[in-house]
């Protein structure tokens, strides 16, 4: 079961890798379009700001295949910036169009509140997913960021967290999992993300969809 780890320059990628080594995934680390293309399960990790992430990606010839993969319905799970590129846009640092698979937009979090939202925070279960298995409600991650997600559709709100207002800390549409928080640095709960996410993309090898695998 290949399982690749999108490889623009992200500076999260070894720990998690090593997030998923430790619960018997096997990743691979790349940028090979063809390698990525080919991958039972794709993830994209991402620290820093959209602008970046989205030229790193553009420069390394990786936008089409980070969309095909999702189109074919292949397992995909963003974390922490893979989560915000994935909507239309950013307003960090002006307006950039980021990866559009989910329609909304990046925001910045608003005035009086301690910037970068950083440290533990918990996040409440919206809806029931095979994602969260194992996981308690209202269990705590490890949150770095200064931007949240407002999706359009908010069916795709999986788990909120408050920070000066209830943002989507956890989104998922069909095939698409991603996390804003960091599961790499959130001990044996983010974890347990990495393990379930590995389920899934089992469970997609044998035809069963993201929202019942186990």
């Amino acid at each position: 079961m290949l399982i690749a780890i999108v490889d623009y320059g992200a500076g999260n990628l070894k720990s998690v890798q090593h997030a998923a080594e430790h619960v018997g995934l096997q990743p691979l680390v790349t940028d090979d379009a063809d390698v990525i293309g080919v991958a039972d399960g794709v993830i994209l990790p991402g620290v820093g700001a959209a602008a970046d992430t989205m030229l790193n990606l553009e420069h390394r010839h990786l936008v089409s295949v980070v969309k095909d993969v999702i189109a074919r319905g292949r397992p995909f799970f963003g974390v922490c910036m893979g989560l915000q590129a994935l909507f239309t846009l950013s307003e960090e640092g002006g307006a950039h169009r980021c990866l559009d698979i989910l329609p909304g937009t990046v925001r910045r979090f608003p005035g009086g509140l301690s910037i970068p939202h950083m440290g533990w925070n918990q996040v409440r279960q919206v809806r029931a997913h095979p994602f969260f298995q194992g996981i308690p409600d209202n269990a705590n991650f490890y949150f770095v960021h200064s931007y949240y997600v407002d999706p359009r559709d908010r069916q795709v709100v999986a788990g909120e967290t408050d920070y000066g207002l209830a943002f989507p800390s956890v989104v998922i549409r069909d095939n698409v999992l991603a996390t804003q928080f960091h599961p790499e640095k959130s001990g044996r709960n983010g974890l347990r993300l990495y393990a379930n996410f590995g389920r899934i993309v089992a469970g997609s090898r044998r035809g069963v969809p993201a929202a019942v695998a186990s």
